[in-house]
């Protein structure tokens, strides 16, 4: 039986890669098997290369120190402004044994400012750009994917859902329909640095390594993200003259002083999108429960909005490797994840009792709630590349279901792959 849990991740890979065929627009125009297996192979590999081997995962986690030195620089700038509230030291004596209060909007919201402005910095000066041609030429020599493709796969990992499409403007009038949906489904199925920086910062405590884990799945996702998209809405890659390469598309600035200025300016953006998105998501969910508390009770408890997700995705998060007895715990933090937004599903996965999860099904679920595809992402993907182009927004609103499934189904086999190689 204990081999059977360890290798049952298998299972929900190949019912994910069956499930992306059974509702493909064209079945018999699937890739070839031997590119399939490439791509598993790949995301096997990834997942082996960043987690398993001591001077990768030793390099990678280098980013904790790094994330560790921008906090104290962003409490150094919330505690000036906002006082106690954002960090500095308090005014009053707490009670015996309580812990100073972190409040979310004041002390780890305003990370999101400031790594806006370090990466729009770090554009311009062009290194985010050169990891983001790296990334790429590496997607399109192991997958073979279109140049446009590799290019958005590199943006992803730096840029938001709403900033990334701006990498491969160009490009969206004339890649064709395979490319657009791989494009989107990529989208979904990562999350940029500003994010990664929020959300391994509110796991610090709950998961170790956070940022670690944070950049290896979006890494692992890439390939995943592709496979899926390539067997749902299969076709031609585009034609292009030229390789495109990010210097000389998308994101420009005049100087740094004005990349700091509008990277600041993105950044209170998406500091207020996070918080507004939070209250209207917790006022929804409180609305919710307290609609189903007028039901009759099941099993002695009134129904909740967490206890329907839990029946719902719980099967799913047993099949990418949690244990039954975990599963409702998952399955609840999955469809926070999928419906509403990923972040509040990482704020409950952080307020759980520590013994709610197995060290393994910890990192089986941080993985799998490791992108964007939520509902609200559609709407945000669908109207940035209407807006960059809209001759093509009837046939981006038409994959926007169907790129929000994609996208959850790739980070639930990256949570799967990583449950493979993480012993019971």
């Amino acid at each position: 039986m204990e081999f059977f849990d360890q290798f049952r991740g298998l299972l929900g890979i190949a019912l994910m890669v069956l499930l992306a065929w059974a509702i493909s627009e064209d079945r018999s125009a699937r890739p070839t098997w031997r590119w399939i297996a490439g791509a598993l192979a790949l995301q096997a590999g990834l997942a082996l290369l960043i987690v398993r081997v001591p001077f990768v995962w030793d390099a990678v986690t280098l980013a904790n120190e790094a994330v560790a030195a921008i906090e104290r620089a962003t409490l150094d700038g919330s505690s000036y402004m906002f006082g106690y509230l954002g960090g500095a030291p308090l005014p009053f004596e707490l009670a015996q044994g309580a812990e100073a209060p972190v409040i979310i909007a004041f002390q780890i919201l305003p990370l999101v400012i400031v790594f806006s402005a370090l990466a729009a910095l770090l554009w311009h000066w062009g290194v985010l750009r050169w990891l983001v041609d790296g990334l790429s030429f590496l997607l399109r020599r192991t997958l073979r994917v279109s140049g446009v493709v590799g290019l958005s796969g590199g943006a992803n990992m730096f840029l938001g859902v709403v900033e990334s499409p701006l990498v491969v403007r160009a490009y969206f009038a004339r890649m064709s329909r395979a490319d657009l949906f791989q494009v989107m489904v990529l989208a979904m199925a990562t999350i940029s640095g500003a994010i990664l920086i929020l959300y391994a910062t509110t796991l610090s405590r709950t998961v170790p390594d956070a940022v670690g884990h944070m950049i290896s799945a979006s890494l692992i996702s890439l390939p995943a993200a592709l496979l899926i998209a390539k067997l749902m809405v299969p076709g031609e890659a585009s034609a292009e003259g030229e390789e495109p390469d990010a210097r000389s598309q998308g994101l420009k600035f005049e100087s740094s002083i004005d990349a700091i200025i509008k990277g600041t300016m993105d950044g209170m953006q998406l500091f207020l999108a996070v918080i507004a998105v939070i209250i209207v998501v917790f006022a929804l969910v409180s609305l919710a429960d307290q609609l189903l508390a007028l039901l009759p009770m099941v099993d002695g408890e009134p129904l909740s909005l967490k206890r329907a997700f839990g029946w719902l995705f719980s099967p799913l998060m047993w099949l990418i490797g949690v244990p039954w007895a975990e599963a409702q715990a998952a399955g609840s933090l999955m469809g926070t994840k999928a419906i509403l937004n990923e972040y509040v599903a990482y704020l409950e996965l952080a307020a759980l009792p520590p013994s709610t999860f197995a060290p393994r099904s910890l990192l089986i679920v941080t993985y799998a709630l490791c992108g964007v595809a939520n509902l609200a992402s559609i709407g945000l993907l669908v109207s940035t590349i209407g807006t960059l182009c809209p001759e093509r927004r009837a046939e981006v609103a038409g994959l926007g279901v169907r790129s929000w499934i994609a996208g959850n189904m790739a980070t639930a086999m990256t949570g799967a792959w990583i449950g493979l190689i993480t012993w019971v």
